[in-house]
């Protein structure tokens, strides 16, 4: 088997042409997209099973999107987990005892990168290295053509055994459209371009969506613009980061962990917003027209600080944009001198065909587990997760699976094609007992207990045919 991480060596001589390029063969060599926190982890547990492994990072260090000198981040300056630090910690590589429940994304960084250095990865990356194009070859193998980062230098085409996608969700951002928004005069811009308070000081601000990041940016607001208008289209559900004097994420983990069932889990948040946060209808914020967990819970204990203290003013949605001023829904208007939409990221693979992972007309990929799609066995996604916990616990497991089974398709390839079967069959359910809403911003929300339970179903199968 190929354990060899170098695309340049002697012994990937081109053996193949392809549209009259050559191809570099790699051998059983497994190609990862991406060393952010899933490509990371992809490597190591795909080494871990005896893989040669090679990874392309357009950037020039690990870390992903928590890494803030990267062009694609979304981190900004105040960015700290909304989970909790048990529940955000790969389960092989624990964060320090002495940070705090939640660490401040320089923390995060810094562990991504000490994990690379415990688990010896950088000899498998290729820093400033992006993917051009991932196309299916002979024999379930795939073509990935490369080129320095920026388009500089020749591309090249190298061969290999399967291919694990890791290249994130969070850094396409995604704009809406709005009636005058051409003719608007004031400034625009998108919460992947805020960095820090200062953009805001002293100006009025519209912050427009009320996800995590968008009530982040509405508080920061708050504390600095000369005015500050919180814009959002439906009622959601916000917890505080605290509850009875322990992070919130491991309270709700103890009643998952109990097996309480949806409606009264739904029942007691109900019930514990009541008493800590209140009546949120009261300060202007619209009602919630869905039960708990079915969005992603807003995790905040500050917004309701300051919209009860008159820093921040609720507002609808936006109907129109006029040259200086919004109209907003209710037919009230105001004038902001910048606007920030805080409207979320979409998937994008632009190196992949979209029928390779199923996607739909909306551009949502169909895959199994959120990282197998039908009918290309040796293609998997790591990280198209949107969970209620941390999100690297998941990957961890989900690459572990990923592992195995490339291993299980070598050894048992009988075995193989009855999981393959299920693949094709489950492909597209969602792993979440409440009826998530349909929006892109949902598109990947997992409750964690059941995708690992589902995830450890697989990796039993995988296992027992080892």
């Amino acid at each position: 088997m190929s354990t060899s991480t170098d695309p340049d060596s002697p012994d990937s001589a081109a053996t193949f042409w392809r549209d009259g390029r050559p191809v570099y063969d790699r051998g059983d060599t497994v190609c990862v997209i991406g060393a952010g926190a899933s490509g990371l982890t992809a490597i190591k547990n795909l080494k871990e099973h005896g893989f040669g492994v090679d990874c392309y990072e357009r950037e020039t260090s690990v870390g992903g999107a928590w890494n803030w000198r990267h062009d694609r981040s979304p981190v900004y300056a105040s960015t700290h987990l909304i989970s909790s630090k048990p529940l955000s910690q790969y389960p092989d590589f624990p964060m320090p005892d002495s940070w705090p429940d939640y660490p401040h994304h320089s923390q995060l960084l810094s562990y991504l990168e000490r994990y690379a250095d415990h688990f010896d990865l950088h000899p498998h990356i290729w820093f400033g290295t992006e993917v051009v194009r991932v196309e299916p070859a002979e024999g379930e193998r795939w073509d990935v053509t490369t080129r320095s980062t920026g388009g500089y230098g020749a591309e090249r085409t190298s061969r290999y055994a399967a291919v694990v996608v890791a290249n994130g969700h969070n850094w396409s951002p995604k704009l809406p459209g709005y009636e005058g928004l051409d003719d608007f005069r004031g400034q625009i811009m998108h919460s992947s371009a805020y960095k820090d308070a200062t953009q805001l000081r002293g100006k009025r601000v519209l912050v427009v969506g009320a996800g995590n990041t968008g009530c982040d940016i509405a508080v920061e607001a708050g504390q600095q613009a000369a005015k500050v208008w919180h814009s959002s289209r439906r009622g959601y559900w916000y917890a505080p980061k605290y509850l009875l004097g322990r992070p919130a994420d491991q309270v709700g983990d103890q009643a998952l962990a109990l097996g309480l069932p949806l409606w009264l889990r739904q029942w007691l948040f109900q019930r514990m917003v009541r008493l800590t946060v209140g009546d949120l209808t009261r300060f202007g914020l619209p009602r919630p027209d869905h039960k708990p967990f079915e969005t992603h819970l807003i995790v905040n204990s500050q917004l309701v600080y300051y919209v009860g203290h008159g820093a921040i003013t609720p507002v609808p949605d936006i109907a129109r944009f006029r040259s200086y001023s919004v109209e907003l829904t209710d037919g009230s208007e105001i004038e902001p001198e910048l606007v920030v939409f805080a409207t979320g990221y979409l998937p994008r693979f632009e190196f992949l065909a979209p029928e390779l992972l199923g996607t739909d007309s909306s551009g949502r990929p169909t895959l199994y587990l959120n990282t197998f799609p039908r009918r290309h066995p040796t293609l998997a996604v790591a990280g198209l997760l949107q969970s209620d916990s941390g999100i690297f616990p998941l990957t961890h497991w989900q690459t572990v699976m990923i592992a195995r089974w490339l291993r299980l398709r070598e050894t048992a390839p009988e075995r193989a094609r009855e999981i393959g079967a299920r693949i094709e069959a489950d492909a597209g359910r969602r792993w979440n007992p409440a009826k998530v809403k349909e929006s892109t911003r949902h598109w990947f929300e997992v409750s964690h207990l059941d995708y690992l339970r589902a995830v450890q179903r697989t990796l039993d199968d995988l296992e027992v045919a080892r």
